[in-house]
């Protein structure tokens, strides 16, 4: 039996109501879902109840699941979708830029590695607007012009808000006076 027909028949379970299904589905998704969450959110409390409205969602739909891309990916939708929602419900607001913004350089001449840690937790200081773009487009893979239409913002000014998130990041990181290593 492969993955696809394990997930298939516990998606079958799940959506019959069976509890045990739906334990090891919680099981199987939760941690990671609970880590997208938190880099979303910015603290425990609002990942948490994020996550579990999030399952609440998945068992509820479960049905409507098509079996188009994997469980997993549906969940991350989910999960996804619920932290942007929740984070437009605090009100998160963005600094709109005008077009000409979208040429954004990099920073070729500094390569620094940082303490996976230090930039973790320097990650939940940022504001929700810049930890959001960041989260969407450096950890989740989502290119700027999808993060504008998930948004409803510009693409220039996603582009501008993850330039200024890394920005921040960097400044939040020296000011701390983490270790960084030069490559």
């Amino acid at each position: 039996m492969n993955n696809t027909s394990i997930h298939a028949d516990l998606v079958r379970m799940c959506i019959k109501g069976d509890r045990n299904s739906q334990q090891k589905l919680y099981q199987q998704y939760s941690k990671a879902m609970y880590n997208i969450c938190l880099r979303m959110m910015g603290n425990k409390m609002d990942a948490e109840d994020v996550l579990q409205g999030s399952f609440i969602d998945v068992f509820r739909n479960l049905k409507k699941f098509r079996g188009d891309a994997s469980v997993g990916s549906w969940i991350k939708r989910i999960v996804i979708n619920n932290c942007l929602n929740q984070i437009k419900k605090n009100k998160m607001s963005f600094a709109d830029m005008p077009d000409h913004a979208s040429e954004i350089t990099e920073e070729t001449n500094e390569k620094m590695q940082y303490d996976i840690a230090a930039v973790h937790k320097a990650i939940q200081q940022l504001p929700d607007g810049y930890r959001t773009i960041l989260n969407l487009y450096l950890l989740e893979g989502y290119s700027h012009e999808e993060i504008s239409e998930i948004l409803d913002i510009s693409t220039s000014t996603s582009k501008s808000q993850f330039s200024r998130a890394k920005s921040k990041l960097r400044e939040i990181i020296k000011s701390r006076d983490h270790l960084k290593i030069e490559l």
